[in-house]
């Protein structure tokens, strides 16, 4: 069995819900990511054997395979065929596995993984409110309600029956708010997303022409008191709007690559793929996956917690990385070290590629060798990929 190299990574910088990328449609912004992961790289865009993309709502400007509609957008030719995956959170993290294993596998040699979601455009759960108002019904069939009466997920429910279980407590979840923030505006500051951002065109404040490259969900103003002020979501509970993940549009994609391509076009890898898990979990809880998940990447990748040097824990709430941190006793000062989706926004489909996107750049900046990345995921899911620098 071969390699799988990543040989580019990008994103677009993350848009708030109405904010800079409100007037971009996501296939066109899709199709800026793939255009731009193809210049990186040099190849020949008909080489591409397929674009893998991971999308949540798929419904009105995000229907009928996105993935497929992106690629007739861009500069790639019609040729080169797309499919849609929806993993819920972990869709473009998803679509990466995708795309490595055809590469393992050898039945494929270039493949872009990545994802595109346009939250201000297509809300989340809007497929499932159209079809309640077409009296189309809901995902909840009688057969799995018999099995599981009283079956109702919700991720607000599963942050803070995680939170409990694990001794969360709301001033432990302000703070964690307080440093994604802060480790975010250092990040910008320092110029650590530069390699990995690429700047899209939009319209500024004053209506002129301008460059999005800067997270527009980061809060340079951040306080730990206006993070206290934030009401709970629930009552007696410890998850506010402020230690949620954030709202946003955006897209990402990486190229993944077999040896025979690095040789031909004499390409250098930014890393290897290690490892891959993907665990199903208590639907209930839902958000806890990413647990037993990374256990079982570790003890196939022969590691431990301590030999992977940077971590990316997706931040849906505060609860699920301290809950993880606990309970793996993973080192905090390695878990997203540039800040999470509470700061940079989770544009749902595209955080997968996102993440990796991130990770790769990160251990390269920073000399390091091994990174793993992980995903909690609606019906309780959870992806795990383990990145290795050459």
């Amino acid at each position: 069995m071969g390699e799988a190299y990543i040989v580019a990574a990008v994103r677009t910088a993350g848009g708030r819900r109405g904010g800079r990328l409100k007037d971009w449609h996501p296939a066109d912004l899709g199709a800026a990511v793939l255009d731009e992961i193809v210049g990186r790289t040099g190849v020949d865009p008909a080489q591409v054997d397929d674009v893998i993309l991971g999308c949540v709502t798929q419904v009105g400007q995000q229907a009928y395979n996105i993935a497929r509609t992106c690629i007739l957008v861009s500069k790639l030719p019609e040729t080169v065929p797309g499919v849609t995956v929806d993993r819920q959170c972990g869709s473009s993290q998803q679509a990466i596995h995708f795309a490595a294993q055809a590469i393992l596998s050898g039945s494929q040699d270039m493949v872009i993984a990545g994802g595109v979601e346009s939250m201000t455009r297509v809300p989340i759960l809007s497929s499932t409110l159209l079809a309640d108002e077409k009296g189309m019904g809901g995902p909840l069939s009688p057969g799995l309600l018999r099995k599981r009466p009283g079956f109702a997920p919700s991720q607000f429910t599963g942050a803070e029956l995680l939170g409990k279980k694990y001794g969360v407590t709301r001033e432990h979840a302000d703070a964690f708010a307080l440093s994604s923030h802060q480790k975010a505006i250092s990040a910008i500051r320092n110029g650590c997303f530069n390699d990995e951002i690429m700047p899209i065109a939009v319209l500024g404040a004053d209506g002129m022409p301008a460059q999005h490259q800067v997270d527009e969900g980061v809060r340079f103003d951040v306080s730990i008191e206006a993070i206290r002020g934030v009401k709970l979501i629930q009552a007696d509970g410890i998850i506010t709007a402020a230690t949620s993940s954030q709202i946003c549009d955006g897209a990402s994609a990486v190229m993944i690559v077999s040896e025979r391509i690095l040789r031909e076009y004499h390409l250098e890898p930014l890393a290897r793929i290690r490892t891959m898990t993907v665990l199903g979990d208590d639907p209930s809880v839902m958000l806890e996956g990413p647990i037993p998940a990374t256990r079982l990447a570790l003890k196939r990748a022969g590691l431990t917690i301590d030999q992977i040097d940077l971590f990316e824990v997706n931040e849906a709430f505060a609860t699920v990385p301290l809950a993880w941190i606990k309970a793996l006793d993973a080192d905090p000062t390695r878990v997203n070290v540039n800040g999470g989706a509470i700061a940079l926004g989770h544009p749902l489909g595209a955080s997968g590629a996102k993440l990796a996107t991130t990770l790769v750049h990160a251990l390269r900046k920073q000399k390091k060798r091994a990174g793993l990345q992980t995903m909690c995921e609606g019906g309780g899911l959870a992806n795990v990929t383990i990145f290795e620098i050459q």
